[in-house]
């Protein structure tokens, strides 16, 4: 794929647990947390088509093609694919983010 595509906006506000709720759940449980520490939340999807967080939501379960534009489809990765995510909050005169974190998707080694 010669292009980026997003295939999916979610919103935080669509967890089940607040991030409060995970920090507690994380230290409560022996997690040696300390200042500086990014914390994931997992998966985020929401209610609608657009808003769901996995490829195996969006294409359900494989039996729906998403659109990525150009006459290009996916149900599942293909190798050489490329993923982006970011991530940012925001409000009133601020919105903070971490970047990009990116992945390639190469295909599997043959066994010697």
């Amino acid at each position: 794929m010669s292009q980026a595509a997003t295939i999916c906006r979610s919103n935080f506000k669509n967890m089940y647990w607040t991030m409060l709720q995970q920090l507690t759940h994380h230290s409560v449980n022996g997690c040696n947390l300390r200042p500086g520490d990014l914390l994931a939340s997992g998966t985020i999807s929401g209610s609608e088509p657009g808003s769901f967080g996995s490829m195996l939501e969006l294409s359900w379960r494989g039996t729906k093609a998403i659109d990525l534009g150009q006459g290009q489809t996916r149900t599942f990765l293909l190798d050489g694919d490329e993923v982006i995510i970011t991530g940012h909050c925001q409000g009133d005169g601020y919105r903070v983010g971490f970047g990009q974190c990116a992945g390639k998707v190469l295909p599997a080694l043959t066994p010697a």
